[in-house]
């Protein structure tokens, strides 16, 4: 007797064995990049874009008005540390913004290019066969006609090409049919958007790296030349050097600020001569959107201001007539300016300097022993300073700001006062040591930026593509039409089965029937012309 040996127990399966950390890392690199590359990551980065540039409206910019900031700086001293530490006084050059803007730039190569390389290879690939029952499309229908099944796809085709469809004619399982299609335009202009945004970004990307700006104070009668050694605040690209800029100086002849009613400022105009210092000069006259534009660069108007003229007369009779300097406005709806003037050539020596510092009303008014102005007019100018003298500091390597003084100097008393007084145009404040300081008027003065945008041109390019590929996409339809010969019911002449599919372009079926009713009419004229002669007819003689 044989006995069986016992079954073997059968052999687990080895596990599957881990991939490497190599692998790992490029598998989890290719998911980040198809996920970045998708078109709806492009969509929220778009989104996060325009988000991103709202504070960037509602807040002054230092690019554009630092008068502004240090104005909101004044108002809100708890508030403003926190949104300068958020970049928010400094939205464009932020490197959060900077970071979306890379990301939506990166994204819109990886889903863009793609997309057009796929466009292409359609754009060369003729229409899909019919499907085999037409009529479970949309639109769909019947027609009959006594012509024979070719010359009823001769009359489709002769239609469908007049209507500028691409056609071909092939013979299908269910008989000869013929199928067409129209409306690449609309993902052309899909791509062309896309493209254009891309394009878009780039200009913007170029005229940051090329581009530059500064911004000046100019009282009337003064200039400046275009160099970033003049400018009060100026910005540049990393690609920027001091020799690219413009060769250009501007002199501010006059500056002009007409008001409502209601006192709000309707227009700023400033009379200015401009340009190359060994070349002609020429007059014109810019405002507030209508800046000068030269040789890639542009004069724009930001600003304006008072600057208070003063004649300093000293003890042994020298008079310097006429010395003035630009008061900051800290309210816009008076035009009240805050500022100082310093004098450093005066004195003796450092230590007998003069400044002075004080409060400008256009239309002043004492109230509560205090002088505020009333209206941003000059109509009743007056001054309230404060003479100092002693060291400015000027020499000492430390900055300070041109619009008020040194502080420290004060506190440790090497800056002394030595006399106030509140003074309309012609009164005069007279100093311990015999110097008079004589109110003789005002200047205005304009907040001018320079500005050079190299991709200004091409960004414009790229938003009127932008605008047609938009109306591409939205008033184009993508088509397709097929349609198949077949047996009449009595054997004689042919059925059309007729059908369509549309993408986009609002709605199909009044365009399927208007096709509908043109086809039935072109095979109606054409049986005549090519129908068979009835045998049971003689022919004419």
């Amino acid at each position: 007797m044989s006995v069986e040996a016992p079954p073997r127990p059968a052999t687990p399966p080895s596990p599957p064995s881990r991939p490497s950390a190599g692998r790992r890392v490029g598998g989890l690199l290719l998911r980040s990049w198809r996920r970045l590359t998708a078109m709806r990551t492009a969509i929220v980065l778009l989104f996060l874009l325009a988000l991103a540039a709202v504070p960037g409206s509602l807040l002054p910019q230092r690019s554009l008005s630092q008068t502004n900031v240090r104005q909101y700086f004044a108002d809100h001293p708890d508030l403003a540390p926190v949104l300068d530490d958020l970049y928010l006084f400094d939205v464009f050059s932020s490197p959060w913004f900077a970071a979306i803007y890379l990301l939506l730039f990166v994204s819109l190569i990886g889903c863009v290019l793609p997309r057009a390389a796929e466009h292409f290879r359609a754009l060369r690939t003729p229409p899909p066969p019919a499907p085999r029952n037409l009529l479970r499309l949309p639109d769909s229908g019947r027609l009959e006609s006594p012509l024979p099944p070719s010359a009823a796809l001769d009359v489709v085709e002769e239609e469908l090409r007049v209507r500028r469809f691409r056609v071909v004619r092939r013979d299908g399982a269910g008989g000869p049919e013929v199928s067409a299609e129209k409306g690449h335009l609309k993902e052309t202009g899909n791509l062309l958007f896309h493209l254009s945004l891309l394009a878009l970004l780039l200009g913007l990307a170029g005229g940051k790296m090329w581009g530059y700006e500064g911004s000046i104070l100019v009282t009337e009668g003064q200039g400046f030349c275009n160099s970033f050694q003049q400018y009060d605040t100026y910005s540049a690209g990393p690609l920027v050097d001091s020799g690219d800029l413009t060769s250009m100086c501007v002199d501010l002849d006059q500056f002009r600020a007409e008001y409502e009613e209601n006192l709000t400022a309707s227009s700023f105009t400033a009379a200015i001569r401009y340009g190359d210092p060994q070349g002609e000069e020429r007059r014109t006259t810019i405002g507030v959107n209508e800046p000068l534009r030269i040789e890639g660069g542009r004069v724009h108007v930001t600003g304006h201001g008072f600057s208070p003229t003063f004649t300093v007369t000293l003890p042994d009779g020298t008079a310097f007539t006429d010395v003035s300097a630009p008061f900051l406005p800290t309210d816009q709806r008076t035009m009240a300016s805050e500022g100082a003037l310093k004098l450093p050539d005066l004195g003796a020596d450092q230590e007998d300097q003069l400044a002075l510092e004080g409060f400008f009303a256009p239309t002043g008014l004492m109230q509560g022993g205090v002088l505020t102005s009333v209206d941003p007019r000059p109509l009743a100018p007056q001054v309230a300073i404060f003479a100092y003298q002693g060291y400015l500091g000027l020499d000492s390597g430390l900055p300070q700001s041109v619009y008020s003084l040194d502080q420290d100097q004060i506190e440790r008393g090497r800056l002394t006062e030595v006399g106030a007084a509140n003074l309309s145009v012609g009164e005069s404040l007279d100093l311990p040591d015999g110097t008079r300081v004589t109110f003789s008027g005002y200047k205005e003065f304009a907040a001018l930026q320079f500005s050079h945008d190299p991709g200004q041109l091409w960004v414009l390019g790229a938003a009127i593509a932008l605008l047609a590929g938009l109306l591409g996409m939205l008033l184009l339809s993508r088509e397709r039409v097929f349609a198949r010969a077949g047996p009449g019911a009595d054997g004689s002449g042919t059925v059309l089965t007729l059908a369509s599919l549309t993408r986009g372009g609002g709605e199909s079926g009044p365009r399927f029937t208007a096709l509908s009713d043109d086809l039935q009419g072109a095979l109606t004229t054409a049986a005549p012309r090519t129908a068979p002669p009835d045998p049971e007819v003689p022919p004419r003689v």
